[in-house]
């Protein structure tokens, strides 16, 4: 048993190396071009946009009226400033990122070919992985990137052009013009520096702290270690840990700069100068506790915290930091005051074994494109969406029904993921596929923190008013075509609307929230070149375009992509 064991640990060092020399080689190969490719296409962006950029942000902040003249004035005047620090970090991004993902893509495919069964088949992986697929990946980047710059940051301006406040303009005092323009480059000036000596001071601990529980659990066969087609990739992680630790540095000398510009709103909404400079340096501190409680340091911090808010700091919310809660234990908010570097997981890690009950961020995209597609083939069978709809987003027309398919569609799938989860008992979402997800199985993932909660209270919202079966149907025709009149009567669902006032105000209510989380997940990077490819197939499905010619196939089976409609239809009883 024990030769059995030392021949398998040869076998296991012996691929890894020779799999650790395929990778480099590929990167040497391969990724000068994904490189040069995502560098240039990124740049290319950076510098083609940023005129529109420019006109749409001073079209946005003149047309506003979330702002008074002061502020409008102090933002106009610190707008050039912005917009050199958009230039210097993007840029510097660019670089970093297209380095990183050109060079270590085709290095880290490799190793994960051993995930395959079959020694050919990991062979051929090995091979292939990481070579035509790190140059697509590298165009899909950029792609994504151009999404985000064009739509993403136009929806934000729009939002910000047309959705006045709660309470209306705050006021703003010309006299604190002066104040929030000095308070802006005090944080400069001190943040960056000083969370960059933070950083790298404590990025020693960080290294060999994080050398120290990898090779504990190979030693001890815990971990990634545990499972054997994980070995490979963990044995890599603990030759790249260094590079993690580095970019963890860069990322927090990336976040200082946003930290230091935050002093400004600051004294916008304390109204007072002496805040925003307790802001500045309450920052600094808060930043050194917060990299001592991750890297298991004395708690606290001997810096200096001063109160820069009137009100307590737990009521506060003002700038959210990510906690990683398979650490602290914790399901609820992940929401905490200070900002600080993205750290990796320095405890012991979970076996594959032992996470496989959790659901994967990747379940919940694809439920999430899935139901779009399901029930926006439902619509199309109503006559609620038309082919000239589907036209004029695909050509990126800004027209007033543009939100239709834009929102409408993403809103209308949520509702009935609502529906069946609510009628299915749950205590979560019920997915397509019948997953239930809740808060101890949901994706520990950072992105999935920002939406996840939101979205269960409107499902808890959604379940104490307590629908019926008209009322269901008015909030369909609501999240779909919003405030479309003459759509709205042309399509027949057999609802009326409510004749209780306060109950019409809820179910609109309901409808806001729920348009609003999805136009937020909308701008999210890939999502919409995913829902675009979508809207592509709900065109060849209404006949408004050739399938053969376009070369397009449907993600769905054929059994569910029939014009006779789907099985996923919800019937019209109470939701309970």
């Amino acid at each position: 048993m024990f030769i059995k064991d030392f021949f398998k640990t040869i076998s296991v060092v012996v691929s890894f190396f020779l799999v650790f020399i395929l990778g480099a080689i590929k990167s040497v190969i391969f990724g000068p071009v994904a490189t040069l490719i995502l560098i240039v296409g990124s740049v290319g962006v950076i510098f083609g946009f940023l005129p529109a950029h420019i006109v749409w942000t001073i079209h946005a902040i003149v047309k506003t009226t979330r702002f008074d003249a002061p502020l409008k004035v102090a933002i106009l005047i610190c707008l050039p400033a912005l917009f050199a620090i958009w230039l210097g970090l993007s840029i510097a991004g660019s670089v970093l990122v297209g380095i990183g993902y050109g060079f270590f893509t085709p290095w880290v495919s490799s190793f994960e070919a051993f995930r395959y069964d079959g020694v050919s088949e990991r062979f051929y992986h090995c091979l292939v992985d990481g070579t035509w697929t790190a140059i697509k990946g590298s165009c899909t980047v950029v792609q994504d990137f151009k999404d985000v710059c064009y739509h993403s940051y136009r929806r934000i301006l729009n939002e910000l052009r047309e959705s006045p406040g709660s309470d209306g303009p705050r006021p703003l005092r010309f006299v604190h013009v002066p104040g929030c323009i000095i308070a802006g480059l005090m944080g400069l000036i001190v943040e960056i520096p000083l969370y960059t000596a933070i950083a790298i001071v404590k990025s020693p601990f960080m290294l060999f702290k994080g050398w120290q529980r990898l090779i504990h659990d190979m030693i001890s066969r815990e971990g990634p270690f545990m499972e054997s087609a994980c070995i490979p990739v963990a044995g890599l992680s603990i030759m790249l840990w260094p590079l993690i630790v580095v970019g963890s540095v860069i990322l927090s000398i990336f976040s200082s700069f946003f930290i230091g510009l935050y002093a400004s709103f600051v004294v916008y909404q304390e109204r007072s100068f002496r805040r925003g400079v307790a802001f500045v340096i309450a920052m600094v501190a808060a930043f050194d506790e917060y990299t001592n409680d991750w890297l298991y340091l004395r708690e606290g911090s001997v810096l200096p915290k001063p109160r820069y808010r009137k009100k307590k700091p737990s009521e506060s919310s003002e700038l959210p930091i990510v906690q990683n809660q398979s650490v602290r234990g914790k399901f609820t908010s992940a929401l905490a005051e200070a900002p600080g570097i993205i750290m990796p997981n320095l405890t012991s890690s979970r076996s594959v074994r032992q996470a496989i009950h959790e659901v994967k961020m990747f379940q919940m995209w694809e439920h999430t494109m899935r139901s779009c597609e399901i029930k926006g083939k439902e619509l199309i069978d109503a006559n609620v969406i038309t082919q000239a709809d589907l036209r004029n987003w695909l050509k990126g027309k800004d027209t007033s029904e543009s939100s239709i398919v834009d929102v409408g569609v993403q809103s209308y799938a949520l509702l009935h993921t609502y529906i069946n989860s609510i009628k299915a008992g749950s205590d979560g979402l019920l997915l397509l596929d019948g997953t239930e997800v809740t808060y101890l199985n949901r994706p520990q993932d950072r992105l999935m923190d920002w939406f996840f909660q939101p979205v269960m209270v409107l499902k808890e919202q959604l379940k104490i008013i307590q629908l019926e079966e008209n009322e269901v149907r008015f909030l369909e025709k609501v999240v779909v075509l919003g405030n479309h009149a003459a759509r709205m009567m042309a399509w027949e669902n057999q609802c009326s609307h409510p004749q209780d006032p306060v109950r019409a105000a809820q179910i609109e209510g309901i409808s806001r929230r729920m348009t609003g989380i999805m136009r937020s997940i909308s701008m999210l990077p890939t999502f919409r070149r995913r829902y675009r490819h979508i809207v592509k197939g709900f065109l060849v499905y209404s006949g408004g375009m050739d399938e053969s010619s376009r070369g397009f196939s449907s993600t769905l089976p054929k059994d569910e992509s029939t014009r006779s409609g789907t099985s996923n239809t919800v019937s019209s009883t109470e939701i309970v």
